[in-house]
């Protein structure tokens, strides 16, 4: 049956997809800080009426509680993350979204959003949030065509909220030509590091030194601290835990599960399982050398200690971009891993293939 569209529901709602809610709830648990993210947001919706807003971050920085949280406090904005199996192709993106808008008579998804901009009030605002576009399975799309089919023109009143690991710009799997804004975290290290204390503060009872402590191990990292503090709850013998968070990240035996988990899922799409053995061999190699070395280090020098073409090299590099921290000394691109515990992790393998 045909029906006309009608304002995006709240998360609470049955055409709210129920995984989409479990993960909102779960992400958006024990949240703090982030201020300096929705101020940005907010000023992009004012100044502009359409558009998209890209929040980039690497792997675990926050960016998936932030779009929780946001959509927790926004309960009109609709939701979808491509990170959850078979969420990540285009044709459920377009099934979710119209179903959640209740709305079949479109013929795309750029006409689908023409029909809701059309019955906007003339300040009304529509926007829906994505959470981790790098996930989008594009394989069986349109050669060319934008990631999710999302449009190259917005129409009033509409925008879209993303967030995505680091890319390359020729890798971004977007063509926009419509008012757009990038925030990228890592360009906001003194307010990533109020957040993660804040975040920290939460558990070690006001211990201004361990919390000092652990806000340096985590690197601004809070998937790294979270899952630590999951592992110290668990294990804790009493009601102070800052009796064992010490203890906790000096000595742990290993990683906790569920970080441990999320690195071999690093490992396996830097090296997948399926390569030929020369790439594998290759590939190995060159992150040999990245866990090897403990501050950063330029593809040239990576070439060179492995002999082989820095093209090459680069190339594999570009393609790791997701995982890896940039810095440019005397104008040229040094590398490192995001994270010490994920080098550490790698280190531990007895090959990477």
């Amino acid at each position: 049956m045909n029906t006309s569209p009608r304002p995006p529901t709240p998360i609470n709602s049955p055409s709210y997809p129920t995984e989409f809610q479990q993960v909102i709830l779960e992400k958006s648990q024990n949240f703090v800080g982030r201020a300096f993210v929705f101020t940005a947001i907010s000023n992009f919706l004012q100044r502009y009426d359409r558009g998209y807003f890209t929040i980039i971050g690497a792997p675990g920085s926050g960016k998936s509680a932030i779009l929780a949280k946001y959509v927790t406090e926004n309960p009109q904005v609709l939701y979808y993350n491509a990170q959850l199996p078979g969420k990540n192709r285009a044709e459920e993106f377009i099934t979710s979204i119209s179903t959640q808008i209740e709305t079949e008579n479109f013929t795309s998804l750029h006409s689908l959003l023409q029909q809701v901009s059309d019955k906007l009030e003339p300040q009304q605002k529509f926007i829906i949030a994505i959470d981790a576009l790098d996930a989008v399975n594009h394989t069986d799309q349109t050669k060319g065509s934008n990631l999710f089919y999302l449009p190259r023109y917005l129409p009033r009143g509409v925008y879209f909220l993303l967030t995505r690991r680091p890319y390359l710009r020729k890798q971004s799997g977007l063509l926009i030509e419509t008012p757009f804004q990038i925030l990228d975290l890592a360009t906001y290290p003194q307010e990533n590091h109020e957040d993660i204390q804040a975040y920290i503060r939460r558990y070690v009872n006001n211990d201004e030194e361990l919390t000092a402590e652990l806000t340096a191990k985590s690197e601004n990292n809070f998937m790294y601290t979270s899952a630590y503090f999951d592992c110290a709850q668990y294990k804790k013998l009493s009601d102070h835990l800052s009796q064992i968070l010490p203890a906790t990240f000096e000595k742990f035996d290993g990683l906790p599960p569920g970080l441990e988990a999320y690195y071999q899922q690093h490992k396996h799409k830097m090296i997948p399982p399926n390569s030929s053995s020369q790439e594998k061999e290759f590939k190995s190699s060159v992150l040999n050398v990245l866990v090897q070395v403990s501050s950063v280090v330029s593809a040239e020098s990576i070439a060179s200690t492995i002999d082989a073409d820095e093209y090459d090299v680069e190339e594999v590099l570009e393609n790791w971009r997701e995982f890896l921290t940039l810095q440019e000394i005397d104008g040229e691109i040094h590398y490192s891993l995001y994270h010490s515990s994920f080098r550490d992790f790698l280190s531990k393998q007895v090959n990477f293939g």
